[in-house]
């Protein structure tokens, strides 16, 4: 097939001022659709060129007008006041919902192409008439995804889970007992609750946006750093935590930083109340409050570089199968053309 995928992001490390979790995964998946034989042709704005001056011209294809395709996948975008729902040229306007209502325009209401809607942030509203229209297939990156969406993982490349080696990934030296990697969007009851609580007793690091900090004076925050660093600080951590949205642990939406962090040997600490957390990560690392967090990293920090310690890697690591890209590839091909698909549907 002839895939056009919009996409308001980066394939390459993009730039460190500009938030993109898709960095992890998005390229995996596109080399994954065209390895089965799919030609893809992005829709939206060459950002790794114009911003980050990455060229991937001579690999990848990029359009900016209507070209013919035979399916779309939309990487959902949502309105964002003074960014993306000013007039186009205005300072700070970004066109990407312009442009999606565009292809959405064409592509959908005029010509009723199979379109696969990766709703990757949760912010298409429950009620919104698109979710009815009989071309459009709501994907969501959730173990339980809301009203009629099928799941759709972020993916992990299956050679990463075959290779990454338990009893090495605990042998690696960590001198921080607790890290974490994101944004603070929406997740300041989450910190509050669990890590702040645990940062009093740990070293540790927070990289990220994180422009609210007066309520933590205690944390450490860098600010936001390169994407390339991520790896780098999860292979210095024993932990991190898994720090969610309320709209991510009530439908079990568990982002790539689960797998970034689990590949570098860096153990995901859960909240219980997270729906679906036991399907990711194993009982010892599913705590109830940040006293519970201290005390695990106290242990986890005990049997650094030892057998229980590589187990509990080991258990990680296997938990990641549903997330296996060979397991993504399938669910998209089941909604894009669904009477040539041989295996697939939800996961």
């Amino acid at each position: 097939m002839r895939i056009g995928y919009s996409f308001w992001g980066f394939l390459g490390h993009g730039v460190t001022d500009t938030p993109d979790g898709g960095r992890s995964h998005r390229r995996v998946l596109v080399d994954g659709l065209v390895n089965r034989g799919h030609h893809i042709v992005f829709l939206q704005t060459n950002r790794d060129l114009s911003e980050a001056g990455e060229d991937f011209t001579d690999r990848y294809t990029w359009d900016g007008g209507l070209p013919s395709v035979d399916a779309l996948v939309l990487e959902w975008r949502w309105p964002i006041a003074g960014r993306n729902t000013t007039p186009c040229a205005s300072p700070g306007h970004t066109c990407d919902l312009h442009r999606q209502t565009d292809l959405i325009r064409t592509y959908v209401r005029g010509l009723g192409l199979p379109t696969l809607l990766w709703d990757k942030d949760l912010r298409l509203a429950e009620d919104d008439p698109i979710r009815s229209d009989p071309a459009i297939t709501v994907c969501e990156a959730a173990l339980f995804p809301r009203g009629g969406a099928r799941t759709l993982l972020f993916p992990v490349h299956d050679a990463l889970l075959d290779a990454a080696d338990p009893e090495l990934l605990a042998k690696i030296h960590r001198d921080l007992p607790l890290v974490y990697a994101g944004n603070q969007y929406d997740r300041d009851e989450a910190f509050g609750r669990f890590f702040a609580p645990a940062a009093k007793h740990h070293r540790h690091l927070v990289a990220g946006k994180w422009p609210r900090t007066d309520s933590w004076p205690h944390v450490t925050f860098l600010g936001r750093r390169p994407f390339a660093e991520v790896e780098t600080l999860h292979q210095r951590a024993l932990t991190t935590m898994l720090l969610a949205p309320d709209r991510y642990t009530t439908c079990g939406q568990f982002t790539q930083r689960l797998f970034e962090a689990v590949l570098a040997g860096c153990l995901p600490i859960g909240a219980v109340d997270m729906h679906g957390v036991d399907q990711v990560l194993p009982s010892e690392l599913i705590v109830a409050d940040g006293a519970e967090a201290t005390q695990l990293i106290e242990h986890i920090a005990r049997i650094a570089g030892t057998a229980p310690h590589a187990r509990l890697i080991a258990d990680c690591l296997d938990r990641l199968e549903p997330f296996r890209l060979s397991r993504q590839l399938p669910a998209i091909e089941s909604v894009l053309d669904p009477e040539n698909t041989d295996s697939g549907g939800d996961l």
